[in-house]
């Protein structure tokens, strides 16, 4: 009876380190464009590996400082240009990054107005001055379509004429929420950011001459407590599924269908 316990004991001893591997917390630092498609996966990911996924959801440029500051990550999902300053930094393992997904910029109103005409840029910058209240993310915050946006509006000549009318936000799904609640007549912000939210239509994108391509990536952190699963989590969002999650999201995927 004894040797018996001894055994059962011992195969549980080794029986430990496997179970911890298999509830093992991977914590994901996500870009807010790229919010939507991360959890979708992620909640598919953690069924089927046991990880305990945590998500931490702000701007490009919020969490590129937090990772710089020593706050601890495994995955981080944001610009491909801000993902290149970090591994450059050191903060990215080598050789992780895979490119995702190409977001573009779009204008959201509240379901049931009346979309504005973004056909021309001439156009655009109409219905910007027209409008009594514009979303956006606050440069200050970080955000890629934020600080993008607010230099589009000097260039076009606008800035001072819009700053009374402008409702700053932190991330993009709050621009979205501005919308939806009425706080502002138009929200600009990436569309992954405005398609998900109730009430919200994405009347368009911007024009192209004045659009802004961007491309999210992923990658492995370079203190990664687990890093294995980081490296899984990132071959799922680059996979078949991560793909259908994209597109659903209203984002383009450009990692290749096999990776």
């Amino acid at each position: 009876m004894r040797n018996l316990l001894k055994g059962a004991m011992f195969a549980w001893l080794l029986l430990l380190p496997a179970m911890a591997f298999a509830q093992a917390e991977v914590r994901i630092f996500t870009g807010g464009a790229m919010s939507e498609p991360v959890r979708e996966v992620g909640n598919a990911f953690a069924k089927s590996s046991g990880h305990r996924l945590i998500y931490v959801t702000d701007t490009t440029g919020a969490l590129s400082k937090r990772l710089l500051s020593g706050e601890r990550a495994d995955v981080i999902v944001v610009t491909a240009a801000a993902i290149q300053a970090l591994e450059k930094d050191g903060k990215i393992a080598a050789g992780s990054r895979v490119d995702l997904a190409r977001a573009l910029i779009g204008v959201g109103v509240k379901v049931g107005a009346p979309s504005p005409d973004l056909s021309t840029t001439e156009t655009f910058k109409a219905a910007l001055l027209q409008a009594k209240t514009v979303s956006y993310v606050n440069p200050a915050s970080g955000g890629t379509s934020g600080t993008y946006f607010e230099g589009l509006l000097q260039k076009m000549g606008i800035a001072a004429a819009m700053k009374p009318k402008t409702v700053y936000r932190t991330q993009g799904s709050e621009v979205a929420a501005a919308v939806a609640a009425g706080e502002a007549e138009l929200g600009i912000t990436f569309t992954s950011e405005l398609a998900p939210t109730p009430g919200v239509k994405v009347a368009g994108t911007l024009p192209a001459d004045i659009q802004l391509p961007t491309i999210y990536a992923g990658a492995v952190v370079a203190t990664a407590g687990n890093a294995d699963a980081a490296r899984g989590f990132i071959r799922a969002l680059a996979g078949a599924e991560g793909r259908a999650a994209l597109k659903k999201a209203g984002l383009e995927p450009v990692a290749a269908a096999g990776r």
